[in-house]
């Protein structure tokens, strides 16, 4: 049996607010395992974002365990913390988070300067060409559309080849049409082996994943699979709109 990607185990994380405790995750125990597209759906206030806080290793629980890739980072320090998210988590943002004054392929290298990986350009530009955006690399942000300035995201969270994707509500900023090929291109990238979770509030988003956990009041109150996981992707969407 392979080991899971995420494996959460009784999480909590409680806030204390004057002399009001908050409980924003209240026992959560959950697997991901390797290759699956996972959406984790919920309103405002349902826990959703301080669960994916946890899951990207930006914040640690009260108590309970979450273990990455097998390895329990429930307590580890900010700086092994760091480590770890760039080198096993790759990040799509709902406001893309490029740097403006960077080319697209610059862009896609930040991650490998950090981790001192070589051949940062090369890499880049396959990274780039994995999301049909090659044409554009020499191109800043404000020179793209949104879709490609979040497949430019895409790229740059696929480049170090982590263990998996956490995409937040990654179809925020985009029209129907542009998030619906976010989602196709999200689909592909699946089906080539990426393990992928996708933090959204919109079910028509949670129904294009295979699997959904359904957050409300820091629970999950459901867990299941989606009308997607029975329907293959649809005609490839590798473009560059």
């Amino acid at each position: 049996m392979s080991t899971p990607i995420v494996e959460a185990v009784n999480l909590r994380k409680i806030y204390t607010m004057g002399d009001q405790e908050v409980r924003a995750l209240d026992g959560i125990s959950f697997r991901v395992e390797p290759g699956e597209m996972t959406a984790i759906l919920g309103a405002s206030g349902s826990g959703k974002s301080t669960l994916m806080n946890i899951i990207g290793c930006l914040d640690r629980p009260t108590s309970g365990e979450y273990r990455l890739d097998g390895e329990d980072v429930s307590r580890l320090s900010d700086s092994a913390l760091a480590r770890i998210r760039n080198r096993k988590i790759g990040f799509v943002f709902q406001n893309f988070n490029l740097l403006p004054r960077m080319t697209a392929l610059e862009n896609v290298e930040v991650p490998l300067l950090y981790s001192g990986m070589s051949h940062a350009k090369d890499r880049a530009m396959a990274a780039l060409e994995r999301v049909g955006l090659a044409s554009r690399a020499r191109h800043e942000p404000n020179q793209l559309s949104g879709g490609q300035r979040q497949r430019v995201a895409i790229a740059r969270a696929l480049v170090t080849n982590p263990s998996m994707v956490l995409a937040d509500e990654p179809t925020g900023n985009l029209d129907t049409k542009t998030g619906d090929e976010i989602m196709n291109l999200f689909r592909e990238l699946n089906e080539q082996g990426v393990t992928l979770l996708i933090v959204t509030h919109e079910p028509e988003i949670a129904a294009r994943c295979r699997r959904a956990i359904v957050m409300r009041d820091g629970h999950i109150i459901e867990d299941h699979p989606t009308a997607g996981a029975l329907h293959p992707t649809p005609a490839s969407s590798t473009g560059t709109e």
